[in-house]
């Protein structure tokens, strides 16, 4: 019996790189150095595909594909930027900050926001979409913690984090479209959760403003997710 991993060669970009079973697509790009836009993946947490930044074009199909859910095949040619898709990108940005209330001057995450580093990066200057304008509350029930959903783009990182590390699975998704919100337990205010641990991962996860310590004013609030791969990596090591 052959216990040898099976290792696929294919190329992104014109670079020839190969990934071991079960990798995917955007694993391999970032174990080369090839840069994939995403804001709902992160590293030590599962994919889902929920931003749908990281799509790219495949040789032999016309749709675009997720990279953080595709698993890499043998001979895959992999295109992950062109005007297609750069403008594919751009769009699903503006949408996003069309969709709730994204005013960056009085964010506390102001200059460490990843959806507001991912506009720069594609060159998003001004939005051409109509504005939603919905009006979410803000729960600040939490004694260390508050929540503007408002400012959340739904990408799912609180609520793996909360479930998938530290097990709790506080959060989760309610409602559909516009209505979408991350709710605490039984939609219950935050300082009222029964299962809450009150650890902060999913504060330090969140890619916005959205979940953020108190106290924090303009531009001071800026995550840490250096734990994330330690625990990962720590548990694993476990099992």
């Amino acid at each position: 019996m052959n216990s040898n991993p099976v290792v696929r060669s294919f190329t992104i970009d014109g670079i020839q790189v190969s990934a071991a079973e079960g990798e995917t697509i955007l694993e391999v790009a970032r174990q080369n150095d090839i840069e994939i836009p995403t804001l709902c993946n992160l590293e030590g947490i599962s994919s889902t595909g929920q931003c749908r930044l990281c799509m790219v074009e495949v040789k032999g199909t016309n749709r675009l594909i997720p990279s953080c859910a595709t698993v890499a095949e043998e001979g895959m040619e992999i295109v992950t930027s062109n005007e297609r898709i750069d403008k594919y990108r751009r769009m699903i940005v503006e949408l996003l900050f069309a969709e709730r209330n994204h005013i960056c001057a009085v964010c506390v995450a102001n200059g460490h926001c990843d959806l507001q580093a991912m506009a720069q990066k594609l060159g998003v200057t001004h939005i051409e979409f109509d504005y939603l304008h919905p009006s979410f509350q803000v729960d600040a029930s939490h004694p260390k913690y508050e929540v503007d959903h408002n400012r959340c783009i739904l990408c799912g990182r609180c609520v793996r984090v909360c479930d998938e590390i530290e097990g709790a699975h506080t959060r989760d998704f309610r409602n559909r479209g516009i209505n979408t919100l991350v709710i605490t337990d039984f939609a219950t205010p935050w300082g009222e959760s029964q299962t809450c641990t009150s650890c902060g991962k999913c504060v330090h996860v969140c890619p916005t403003g959205a979940l953020a310590e108190k106290g924090k004013s303009v531009a001071e609030m800026q995550k840490r997710r250096q734990f994330l791969p330690y625990l990962v990596m720590r548990r694993e090591g476990a099992k």
